[in-house]
């Protein structure tokens, strides 16, 4: 018998640490974070890593010099339109690009806005320049008309931020007639 109550004894006391540990591990297991949570802190911690980094990149590419030299040269000659109608709707959707007269608002003075505005002007500048009349251009009459019919001028990234630039059909139709006119009657080059 002295057996059978020791090893009743150490039964007894495995029962209570085993309880004791159990109950311990249960509240680990109720304290810990899932491993869901675990994914969930790890990604935005990655999400957030990425948004610092790309705010850092932000703040370098300002220094790049290109697109900040938003001057507007002189108008040398500016072609002689047919009608005040016909140079507003030119005004309204081509002038910012293809003269002298470029309004640059705030946000071409950020980059990469800025290097994209100044490559359109630029390319639009050389293309066609309402505002250097006296030279040759290097679009003809038929290309501009083809650009104007077809909804590719002005771009669609202008037209997004330009509501004037929304041109309608009626207006593509009267802008490509006074183009016409005032093309004849004043052609550029001369």
């Amino acid at each position: 018998e002295p057996r059978e109550s020791v090893w009743a004894e150490v039964v007894d006391d495995a029962k209570v640490h085993l309880s004791a540990r159990l109950a311990s591990e249960r509240r680990y297991v109720a304290n810990r974070p899932s491993s869901r949570r675990i994914r969930h802190a790890v990604n935005m911690r990655w999400i957030f890593r990425f948004l610092i980094f790309g705010l850092i990149v932000f703040l370098a590419i300002q220094l790049v010099p290109y697109g900040r030299d938003h001057t507007n040269p002189l108008t040398v000659k500016e072609v002689k339109w047919n009608a005040p109608e016909t140079r507003a709707l030119a005004q309204a959707g081509c002038m910012d690009c293809h003269s002298n007269l470029t309004a640059w608002p705030w946000y071409t003075r950020v980059a990469p806005i800025s290097w994209l505005t100044t490559r359109d002007v630029n390319d639009g500048r050389a293309t066609l320049n309402f505002s250097e009349w006296q030279r040759p251009q290097e679009a003809d009459l038929q290309q501009v008309l083809d650009a104007i019919r077809s909804k590719a001028m002005p771009p669609v990234q202008y037209r997004l931020l330009h509501s004037a630039a929304r041109l309608s059909d009626t207006e593509r139709q009267q802008l490509a007639k006074g183009l016409v006119a005032t093309w004849t009657a004043d052609p550029p080059g001369q």
